[in-house]
């Protein structure tokens, strides 16, 4: 294990770069087709890209299996795969469960992200103000669900709360100024996206979080797709026109990344493996610079440093108790 963490590491440094330019990728595309849209395609290329992952993963199981003769049936299955001695019908109405649940909360915080974008957000910005999901996750813990949340944490809170202050409200005290729009769009995304982490919290050791995915981004794919028929109803030539952010999205962005990161989180610890995720907010300010030339104002850089401080703080292991025979 210790001998691969580097290899866990430059895995996810790879995810947090796909995810942050992901935000290039859907700024570019806002301006060609609508958020629906966009959000059914991509999902329906992430669901497409995760079938060959799920079925290669699952020849390696029953190899293994096949090599080990004295093991039972399920040996070797991921957490949530059905055991011989459990009800299959009951855990796969399980697994139906848990990607119905987390594909709604997808679709619903993806699609205020990319409305977001589409009305003008910049891509860094957004990127920045979606990671305050990492901080809303303990709390939303605490008080629906009563989880213990860390004191440390309420202090990330309120940096956090002070650099959306700097990102959102800019133009607070100016004649006739105030929060834009799509900054209300991306909090509401953030909020979204932290109930879908609780959902998968909640479900991943009881089904298997690849298959659960793939369920995530089909129904993610319908969903969108019933809307983008009744609100957008794109034309072809639109579709063909945001082609490249699409496909970087859809197969780089949900599909190869999401298959790094949980390849990755076997090899490192989950308190380092938040912290180089959060680098996706980082990522996305610099791709936004060099691809689109969003040069954040000295203020947003100051949302951006005390967002950025809050969220590494929250990731930060809590320190260990002195034993009882040293107290």
């Amino acid at each position: 294990m210790q001998s691969r963490k580097p290899l866990g590491i430059i895995l996810f440094l790879i995810t947090a770069l796909i995810w942050g330019c992901a935000f290039v990728a859907q700024s570019v595309a806002a301006e060609v087709v609508g958020p629906f849209t966009f959000q059914s395609l991509r999902s329906f290329l992430g669901f497409l890209v995760l079938l060959p992952v799920i079925a290669a993963m699952d020849s390696v199981r029953r190899r293994h299996a096949g090599h080990a003769g004295a093991l039972p049936a399920d040996a070797g299955a991921s957490p949530g795969t059905p055991s011989a001695d459990g009800d299959p019908r009951k855990a796969r109405r399980t697994l139906i469960k848990a990607g119905i649940l987390c594909g709604i909360f997808l679709t619903v915080a993806s699609v205020f992200q990319q409305y977001a974008l589409t009305i003008g957000a910049p891509a860094g910005k957004a990127g920045f103000i979606t990671a305050f999901y990492l901080l809303l996750v303990p709390v939303f813990g605490l008080i629906f669900l009563h989880k213990k949340t860390r004191p440390v944490i309420w202090l990330c809170v309120a940096i956090a709360l002070a650099g959306l202050y700097f990102l959102c409200a800019a133009g607070l005290g100016s004649s006739g100024a105030g929060i834009a729009v799509s900054d209300i769009f991306l909090i509401l995304c953030a909020v979204c996206f932290a109930v879908q982490i609780l959902i998968i919290d909640h479900f991943v050791q009881l089904v298997d979080g690849v298959k659960m995915a793939c369920i995530e981004f089909l129904t993610s794919g319908i969903l969108a797709g019933i809307f983008m028929l009744i609100v957008e109803r794109p034309a072809a030539a639109d579709i063909i026109a945001a082609g490249k952010p699409l496909l970087y999205a859809g197969l780089l962005s949900s599909g190869v990344a999401y298959t790094l990161q949980i390849v990755g989180q076997k090899f490192i610890e989950p308190t380092v493996a938040s912290m180089l995720m959060s680098l996706e907010s980082v990522f996305a300010v610099l791709s936004a610079i060099v691809i689109l030339g969003q040069m954040p104002t000295a203020r947003e850089w100051i949302g951006c440093a005390l967002m950025f401080a809050a969220i590494l703080l929250s990731q930060l292991p809590e320190r260990k108790r002195a034993a009882a025979g040293n107290a």
